[in-house]
Protein backbone atom coordinates (compact mmCIF):
# COMPACT_ATOMS: atom_id res chain seq x y z
CA UNK A 1 0.00 0.00 0.00
CA UNK A 2 1.46 3.37 -0.99
CA UNK A 3 2.46 6.29 1.20
CA UNK A 4 -0.79 8.36 -0.22
CA UNK A 5 -3.18 5.82 0.27
CA UNK A 6 -2.33 5.28 4.19
CA UNK A 7 -2.04 8.99 4.93
CA UNK A 8 -5.58 10.75 5.92
CA UNK A 9 -7.08 13.26 3.75
CA UNK A 10 -7.79 15.82 6.45
CA UNK A 11 -8.46 16.20 10.19
CA UNK A 12 -11.29 18.35 11.46
CA UNK A 13 -10.37 20.23 14.15
CA UNK A 14 -13.55 20.85 16.52
CA UNK A 15 -13.29 24.54 17.92
CA UNK A 16 -11.35 25.01 20.70
CA UNK A 17 -12.24 27.07 24.06
CA UNK A 18 -9.58 27.51 25.89
CA UNK A 19 -6.23 25.77 26.71
CA UNK A 20 -4.09 24.82 29.52
CA UNK A 21 -1.10 21.81 30.45
CA UNK A 22 2.08 21.45 30.09
CA UNK A 23 3.75 19.69 27.23
CA UNK A 24 7.19 18.32 26.18
CA UNK A 25 8.26 18.79 23.00
CA UNK A 26 10.44 16.69 20.81
CA UNK A 27 13.91 17.48 20.43
CA UNK A 28 15.01 20.40 17.76
CA UNK A 29 15.30 19.49 14.27
CA UNK A 30 18.43 21.71 13.71
CA UNK A 31 20.15 20.30 16.30
CA UNK A 32 19.48 16.61 16.09
CA UNK A 33 20.33 16.61 12.22
CA UNK A 34 23.46 18.75 13.03
CA UNK A 35 24.82 16.82 15.67
CA UNK A 36 23.76 13.65 14.13
CA UNK A 37 26.17 14.43 11.13
CA UNK A 38 29.09 15.81 13.55
CA UNK A 39 29.00 12.88 15.43
CA UNK A 40 29.73 11.02 11.99
CA UNK A 41 32.09 13.04 11.41
CA UNK A 42 34.10 12.90 14.89
CA UNK A 43 36.74 10.63 16.53
CA UNK A 44 35.05 8.04 18.80
CA UNK A 45 31.54 7.08 20.19
CA UNK A 46 28.73 10.07 20.70
CA UNK A 47 25.82 9.09 22.67
CA UNK A 48 22.79 11.23 21.74
CA UNK A 49 20.07 12.03 23.97
CA UNK A 50 16.91 13.02 22.72
CA UNK A 51 16.89 12.62 19.56
CA UNK A 52 14.11 14.35 17.20
CA UNK A 53 11.92 10.90 15.67
CA UNK A 54 10.80 12.28 12.37
CA UNK A 55 10.78 12.50 8.88
CA UNK A 56 14.11 14.90 8.86
CA UNK A 57 16.16 12.79 10.89
CA UNK A 58 15.21 9.60 9.22
CA UNK A 59 16.50 10.71 6.00
CA UNK A 60 19.58 11.52 7.78
CA UNK A 61 19.63 8.08 10.03
CA UNK A 62 19.34 6.31 6.82
CA UNK A 63 22.13 8.63 4.83
CA UNK A 64 24.75 8.20 7.60
CA UNK A 65 24.37 3.98 7.68
CA UNK A 66 24.27 4.14 4.17
CA UNK A 67 27.93 5.72 4.31
CA UNK A 68 29.18 3.62 6.34
CA UNK A 69 29.00 5.02 10.19
CA UNK A 70 27.49 3.11 12.67
CA UNK A 71 24.24 4.38 14.14
CA UNK A 72 22.28 2.33 16.70
CA UNK A 73 19.40 2.92 19.44
CA UNK A 74 21.17 2.89 23.00
CA UNK A 75 18.84 2.81 26.15
CA UNK A 76 15.86 4.99 25.62
CA UNK A 77 13.43 5.24 22.28
CA UNK A 78 14.98 8.81 21.13
CA UNK A 79 18.46 8.01 22.24
CA UNK A 80 21.28 6.97 19.09
CA UNK A 81 24.86 5.80 19.72
CA UNK A 82 27.08 7.11 16.38
CA UNK A 83 30.82 5.71 16.12
CA UNK A 84 32.50 9.01 14.17
CA UNK A 85 34.74 7.60 11.45
CA UNK A 86 37.16 10.39 12.17
CA UNK A 87 36.87 12.86 9.33
CA UNK A 88 36.34 10.47 6.65
CA UNK A 89 33.35 9.00 4.58
CA UNK A 90 34.00 5.36 5.00
CA UNK A 91 31.56 4.70 1.52
CA UNK A 92 32.84 6.14 -1.42
CA UNK A 93 29.62 5.62 -3.54
CA UNK A 94 26.11 5.60 -2.43
CA UNK A 95 22.71 7.25 -3.60
CA UNK A 96 20.99 9.31 -1.27
CA UNK A 97 17.09 10.06 -1.26
CA UNK A 98 17.05 12.86 1.37
CA UNK A 99 12.87 13.41 0.90
CA UNK A 100 12.54 17.08 1.77
CA UNK A 101 14.81 17.48 4.54
CA UNK A 102 17.22 20.57 3.90
CA UNK A 103 19.14 20.09 7.08
CA UNK A 104 20.12 17.19 5.71
CA UNK A 105 20.84 17.73 1.73
CA UNK A 106 22.52 20.98 1.67
CA UNK A 107 25.39 19.56 5.14
CA UNK A 108 25.37 16.10 3.10
CA UNK A 109 26.48 17.70 0.12
CA UNK A 110 29.34 19.68 1.49
CA UNK A 111 30.59 16.67 3.53
CA UNK A 112 30.75 14.45 0.40
CA UNK A 113 31.89 17.19 -2.22
CA UNK A 114 34.93 17.12 0.30
CA UNK A 115 34.81 13.03 1.24
CA UNK A 116 36.76 11.76 -2.77
CA UNK A 117 33.51 9.55 -3.97
CA UNK A 118 30.86 9.40 -6.58
CA UNK A 119 27.98 9.94 -5.21
CA UNK A 120 24.04 10.94 -6.29
CA UNK A 121 21.67 13.04 -4.27
CA UNK A 122 18.13 13.42 -4.55
CA UNK A 123 14.65 14.06 -3.09
CA UNK A 124 11.10 15.15 -3.38
CA UNK A 125 10.07 17.23 -6.31
CA UNK A 126 9.90 19.92 -3.82
CA UNK A 127 13.36 19.50 -2.66
CA UNK A 128 14.36 19.93 -6.58
CA UNK A 129 12.72 23.13 -6.69
CA UNK A 130 14.39 24.46 -3.55
CA UNK A 131 18.11 26.39 -4.56
CA UNK A 132 21.43 24.73 -4.30
CA UNK A 133 23.61 26.73 -6.52
CA UNK A 134 24.70 29.17 -3.94
CA UNK A 135 26.30 26.40 -2.22
CA UNK A 136 27.93 24.62 -5.22
CA UNK A 137 29.39 27.61 -6.06
CA UNK A 138 31.46 27.93 -3.04
CA UNK A 139 32.27 24.75 -3.42
CA UNK A 140 33.84 24.43 -6.39
CA UNK A 141 36.36 26.66 -5.84
CA UNK A 142 37.85 23.88 -3.08
CA UNK A 143 37.95 21.94 -5.79
CA UNK A 144 34.25 19.93 -5.77
CA UNK A 145 33.23 18.32 -8.74
CA UNK A 146 29.36 18.84 -8.61
CA UNK A 147 26.81 18.45 -11.03
CA UNK A 148 23.74 19.19 -11.85
CA UNK A 149 21.09 16.50 -13.02
CA UNK A 150 18.12 18.41 -13.66
CA UNK A 151 17.83 22.22 -13.55
CA UNK A 152 21.09 24.46 -12.88
CA UNK A 153 21.05 25.19 -9.05
CA UNK A 154 19.41 22.58 -7.89
CA UNK A 155 19.13 19.43 -7.02
CA UNK A 156 19.26 16.37 -7.64
CA UNK A 157 23.29 16.39 -7.54
CA UNK A 158 25.89 14.42 -9.04
CA UNK A 159 29.26 14.30 -7.01
CA UNK A 160 32.79 13.13 -7.99
CA UNK A 161 35.81 13.24 -6.00
CA UNK A 162 37.48 16.39 -6.36
CA UNK A 163 40.42 18.00 -7.98
CA UNK A 164 43.29 19.15 -5.75
CA UNK A 165 43.50 22.53 -5.26
CA UNK A 166 44.89 25.12 -2.85
CA UNK A 167 42.39 27.65 -2.34
CA UNK A 168 41.36 29.42 1.27
CA UNK A 169 39.18 31.58 0.67
CA UNK A 170 35.57 31.21 -1.07
CA UNK A 171 32.20 33.39 -0.26
CA UNK A 172 28.83 32.49 -0.06
CA UNK A 173 25.54 34.47 -0.43
CA UNK A 174 23.85 35.07 2.65
CA UNK A 175 20.35 36.35 1.81
CA UNK A 176 19.14 33.45 0.38
CA UNK A 177 19.15 30.64 3.20
CA UNK A 178 21.64 30.25 6.22
CA UNK A 179 21.94 26.48 5.58
CA UNK A 180 24.60 27.09 2.94
CA UNK A 181 26.58 28.52 5.51
CA UNK A 182 25.83 26.01 7.83
CA UNK A 183 26.58 22.92 5.42
CA UNK A 184 30.29 24.79 4.44
CA UNK A 185 31.09 25.24 7.97
CA UNK A 186 30.69 22.12 8.63
CA UNK A 187 32.35 20.51 5.94
CA UNK A 188 35.46 22.55 5.30
CA UNK A 189 37.28 20.75 8.66
CA UNK A 190 37.56 17.74 6.33
CA UNK A 191 39.94 19.75 4.31
CA UNK A 192 42.69 20.03 7.64
CA UNK A 193 43.70 23.43 6.28
CA UNK A 194 42.58 27.06 7.61
CA UNK A 195 39.68 28.25 5.22
CA UNK A 196 38.09 32.25 5.49
CA UNK A 197 34.20 31.90 4.50
CA UNK A 198 33.10 35.63 3.01
CA UNK A 199 29.40 36.29 3.52
CA UNK A 200 28.28 38.04 0.50
CA UNK A 201 25.33 40.47 1.22
CA UNK A 202 23.60 40.41 4.31
CA UNK A 203 23.54 36.82 6.08
CA UNK A 204 19.55 35.84 6.83
CA UNK A 205 18.50 33.76 9.68
CA UNK A 206 21.56 34.17 11.80
CA UNK A 207 20.28 32.30 15.07
CA UNK A 208 20.48 28.98 12.69
CA UNK A 209 24.52 29.77 12.40
CA UNK A 210 25.04 30.71 16.00
CA UNK A 211 23.56 27.07 16.54
CA UNK A 212 25.75 25.33 13.90
CA UNK A 213 28.87 27.38 15.42
CA UNK A 214 27.68 26.47 18.58
CA UNK A 215 27.94 22.64 18.05
CA UNK A 216 30.57 23.03 15.83
CA UNK A 217 32.27 24.39 19.01
CA UNK A 218 31.23 21.28 21.50
CA UNK A 219 32.50 18.88 18.63
CA UNK A 220 36.22 20.62 19.37
CA UNK A 221 36.23 23.32 16.11
CA UNK A 222 36.22 26.01 17.37
CA UNK A 223 35.66 29.08 14.65
CA UNK A 224 36.85 32.59 14.45
CA UNK A 225 34.36 35.22 13.04
CA UNK A 226 34.26 38.84 11.78
CA UNK A 227 30.71 39.99 12.70
CA UNK A 228 28.21 37.94 10.13
CA UNK A 229 30.57 38.69 7.18
CA UNK A 230 33.36 36.35 8.02
CA UNK A 231 34.11 33.02 8.95
CA UNK A 232 37.87 31.47 9.41
CA UNK A 233 38.16 27.76 10.01
CA UNK A 234 41.49 27.27 11.78
CA UNK A 235 44.02 24.65 10.51
CA UNK A 236 44.30 21.56 11.57
CA UNK A 237 41.05 21.23 13.24
CA UNK A 238 39.44 18.04 13.46
CA UNK A 239 35.99 16.74 15.35
CA UNK A 240 36.07 14.95 18.16
CA UNK A 241 33.26 13.91 20.31
CA UNK A 242 32.23 15.32 23.44
CA UNK A 243 31.07 11.72 24.74
CA UNK A 244 27.14 12.42 25.24
CA UNK A 245 24.89 15.71 23.67
CA UNK A 246 21.49 16.46 24.35
CA UNK A 247 19.11 17.51 22.23
CA UNK A 248 17.06 20.42 23.20
CA UNK A 249 13.31 20.55 22.63
CA UNK A 250 12.20 22.48 19.43
CA UNK A 251 11.77 25.74 20.02
CA UNK A 252 10.13 26.40 16.89
CA UNK A 253 7.59 23.33 17.42
CA UNK A 254 7.13 24.97 21.09
CA UNK A 255 6.05 28.18 19.38
CA UNK A 256 2.00 26.45 18.77
CA UNK A 257 1.68 25.74 21.84
CA UNK A 258 2.96 29.23 23.55
CA UNK A 259 0.76 30.49 21.08
CA UNK A 260 -2.19 28.91 22.02
CA UNK A 261 -1.78 30.01 25.11
CA UNK A 262 -1.28 33.41 24.52
CA UNK A 263 -4.86 33.22 22.43
CA UNK A 264 -6.72 30.44 24.78
CA UNK A 265 -6.04 31.53 28.45
CA UNK A 266 -3.45 28.70 29.75
CA UNK A 267 -1.12 28.62 31.59
CA UNK A 268 0.72 26.37 28.74
CA UNK A 269 4.37 25.33 29.81
CA UNK A 270 6.27 23.91 27.42
CA UNK A 271 9.32 21.87 28.73
CA UNK A 272 12.54 20.47 27.19
CA UNK A 273 13.39 24.36 25.89
CA UNK A 274 14.02 27.71 28.40
CA UNK A 275 16.28 30.34 28.55
CA UNK A 276 19.47 28.37 28.20
CA UNK A 277 18.45 27.77 24.71
CA UNK A 278 20.62 27.79 21.77
CA UNK A 279 17.85 28.44 19.45
CA UNK A 280 17.20 31.76 17.66
CA UNK A 281 12.85 31.10 18.01
CA UNK A 282 13.57 31.34 21.55
CA UNK A 283 12.48 34.65 20.79
CA UNK A 284 9.04 34.02 20.01
CA UNK A 285 8.27 34.61 23.33
CA UNK A 286 9.29 39.04 22.81
CA UNK A 287 6.39 38.30 19.60
CA UNK A 288 3.99 37.36 21.94
CA UNK A 289 4.78 40.09 24.91
CA UNK A 290 4.62 42.35 22.39
CA UNK A 291 1.63 41.21 21.85
CA UNK A 292 -0.13 41.02 24.97
CA UNK A 293 0.52 37.85 26.35
CA UNK A 294 2.66 37.01 29.75
CA UNK A 295 5.57 34.59 29.67
CA UNK A 296 7.73 33.33 31.96
CA UNK A 297 10.98 30.99 31.50
CA UNK A 298 12.71 29.06 33.23
CA UNK A 299 16.14 27.24 32.52
CA UNK A 300 14.35 24.73 30.51
CA UNK A 301 10.71 25.30 30.47
CA UNK A 302 8.90 28.57 29.38
CA UNK A 303 5.06 29.65 29.93
CA UNK A 304 2.67 31.44 28.09
CA UNK A 305 -0.89 32.54 29.18
CA UNK A 306 -3.25 35.43 27.57
CA UNK A 307 -6.31 36.13 26.02
CA UNK A 308 -7.49 37.44 22.66
CA UNK A 309 -7.64 40.27 21.31
CA UNK A 310 -3.96 40.92 21.16
CA UNK A 311 -2.29 43.65 20.04
CA UNK A 312 -1.53 44.02 16.77
CA UNK A 313 2.68 44.00 15.81
CA UNK A 314 4.48 45.63 12.93
CA UNK A 315 7.93 43.67 12.97
CA UNK A 316 11.30 42.51 11.11
CA UNK A 317 11.04 38.13 11.74
CA UNK A 318 14.02 37.73 9.73
CA UNK A 319 15.51 35.85 12.77
CA UNK A 320 13.00 33.78 13.14
CA UNK A 321 11.26 32.79 10.56
CA UNK A 322 10.06 29.51 11.22
CA UNK A 323 8.20 31.15 13.86
CA UNK A 324 7.01 34.20 12.38
CA UNK A 325 4.62 31.61 10.80
CA UNK A 326 3.30 31.51 13.79
CA UNK A 327 3.17 34.96 14.78
CA UNK A 328 1.09 35.68 11.22
CA UNK A 329 -1.45 32.94 12.14
CA UNK A 330 -1.44 34.69 15.85
CA UNK A 331 -2.61 37.89 13.87
CA UNK A 332 -6.09 36.49 12.88
CA UNK A 333 -6.17 37.80 16.67
CA UNK A 334 -5.25 41.06 17.16
CA UNK A 335 -6.92 44.24 17.32
CA UNK A 336 -5.61 45.84 13.71
CA UNK A 337 -3.80 44.84 11.19
CA UNK A 338 0.05 42.96 11.50
CA UNK A 339 3.01 43.00 9.01
CA UNK A 340 5.27 40.43 9.04
CA UNK A 341 8.63 41.64 7.68
CA UNK A 342 11.79 40.31 5.83
CA UNK A 343 11.03 36.69 5.80
CA UNK A 344 11.53 36.18 1.87
CA UNK A 345 13.27 33.23 2.94
CA UNK A 346 9.58 31.66 3.44
CA UNK A 347 9.69 31.16 -0.62
CA UNK A 348 12.26 29.05 -1.10
CA UNK A 349 11.15 25.98 2.53
CA UNK A 350 9.32 23.75 1.80
CA UNK A 351 6.57 25.47 -0.25
CA UNK A 352 6.55 29.14 -0.91
CA UNK A 353 5.51 29.99 2.32
CA UNK A 354 4.66 33.58 1.77
CA UNK A 355 1.94 32.53 -1.00
CA UNK A 356 0.95 29.71 0.93
CA UNK A 357 -0.13 31.86 3.89
CA UNK A 358 -1.46 34.60 1.94
CA UNK A 359 -4.01 32.08 0.43
CA UNK A 360 -4.70 29.86 3.47
CA UNK A 361 -4.92 33.37 5.41
CA UNK A 362 -7.85 34.89 3.28
CA UNK A 363 -9.68 31.42 3.38
CA UNK A 364 -10.41 32.43 7.32
CA UNK A 365 -11.70 35.98 6.64
CA UNK A 366 -8.15 37.75 6.54
CA UNK A 367 -7.62 40.84 4.71
CA UNK A 368 -4.05 39.90 3.47
CA UNK A 369 -1.16 41.51 1.21
CA UNK A 370 1.41 40.04 -0.24
CA UNK A 371 4.57 41.44 -0.86
CA UNK A 372 7.88 40.74 -1.97
CA UNK A 373 9.47 39.86 1.42
CA UNK A 374 6.50 40.77 3.95
CA UNK A 375 2.67 39.64 4.75
CA UNK A 376 0.11 42.63 5.61
CA UNK A 377 -2.96 40.86 7.50
CA UNK A 378 -5.83 42.78 8.56
CA UNK A 379 -8.37 40.03 10.79
CA UNK A 380 -11.64 39.78 9.80
CA UNK A 381 -14.27 41.94 11.19
CA UNK A 382 -15.18 41.68 15.00
CA UNK A 383 -12.50 38.78 14.76
CA UNK A 384 -15.22 36.38 13.17
CA UNK A 385 -13.40 34.11 11.62
CA UNK A 386 -14.77 31.72 9.02
CA UNK A 387 -16.16 28.66 9.97
CA UNK A 388 -15.51 25.22 8.69
CA UNK A 389 -12.32 26.61 6.31
CA UNK A 390 -10.50 24.00 4.91
CA UNK A 391 -6.78 24.50 4.97
CA UNK A 392 -4.32 23.01 2.36
CA UNK A 393 -0.96 22.38 3.84
CA UNK A 394 1.38 21.90 0.61
CA UNK A 395 3.29 19.19 2.19
CA UNK A 396 4.58 21.67 4.94
CA UNK A 397 4.47 20.67 8.53
CA UNK A 398 4.37 24.19 9.72
CA UNK A 399 0.99 24.98 7.53
CA UNK A 400 -0.30 22.40 9.23
CA UNK A 401 0.20 22.93 12.57
CA UNK A 402 0.12 26.81 12.37
CA UNK A 403 -3.36 26.73 10.86
CA UNK A 404 -4.51 24.29 13.59
CA UNK A 405 -4.72 27.85 15.69
CA UNK A 406 -7.43 28.58 13.99
CA UNK A 407 -9.71 26.41 15.92
CA UNK A 408 -9.46 28.59 19.50
CA UNK A 409 -11.26 31.45 17.05
CA UNK A 410 -14.13 29.33 18.28
CA UNK A 411 -14.71 27.67 15.08
CA UNK A 412 -13.72 23.80 13.38
CA UNK A 413 -11.20 23.95 11.20
CA UNK A 414 -10.07 21.04 8.23
CA UNK A 415 -6.77 20.49 8.26
CA UNK A 416 -5.71 18.52 4.80
CA UNK A 417 -3.28 15.75 4.77
CA UNK A 418 -2.63 16.02 8.59
CA UNK A 419 0.17 13.55 8.18
CA UNK A 420 2.71 16.25 6.88
CA UNK A 421 3.43 17.22 10.88
CA UNK A 422 5.67 13.84 10.29
CA UNK A 423 8.24 16.13 9.44
CA UNK A 424 9.12 17.42 12.36
CA UNK A 425 6.13 16.16 15.02
CA UNK A 426 4.23 13.71 14.17
CA UNK A 427 2.23 13.54 17.27
CA UNK A 428 1.59 16.96 17.35
CA UNK A 429 -2.47 17.06 16.75
CA UNK A 430 -2.25 14.42 20.07
CA UNK A 431 -0.67 16.50 22.21
CA UNK A 432 -2.77 19.79 20.76
CA UNK A 433 -5.62 17.59 22.36
CA UNK A 434 -4.21 16.95 25.34
CA UNK A 435 -4.23 20.78 26.15
CA UNK A 436 -7.74 21.50 24.78
CA UNK A 437 -10.41 22.27 27.22
CA UNK A 438 -14.07 22.36 26.10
Amino acid sequence: MSDSETRPAYLDLAPIAGVAGTVALPGSKSISNRTLLLAALARGITEVRGLLESDDTARMLDALRTLGIGVERAGGARDYRVAGAGGTVPVKEADLFLGNAGTAFRPLAAVLALSNGHYRLSGVPRMHERPIGDLVDGLRPLGADIRYLGAAGFPPLEINPARETGADRIAVRGNVSSQFLTALLMALPLLGRAVTIDVVGDLISKPYVEITLNLMARFGVEVAREGWSRFVLPGGATYASPGTIHVEGDASSASYFLAAGAVGGGPVRVAGVGRRSIQGDLRFVEVLERMGASVALGDDWIESRGRAPLRALDADLNHIPDAAMTAAVLALFADGPTTIRNVASWRVKETDRLAAMATELRKVGASVEEGADCLRITPPPGGKLTSGASIDTYDDHRMAMCFSLVALGGVPVRINDPACVGKTFPEYFDVLRGIARA
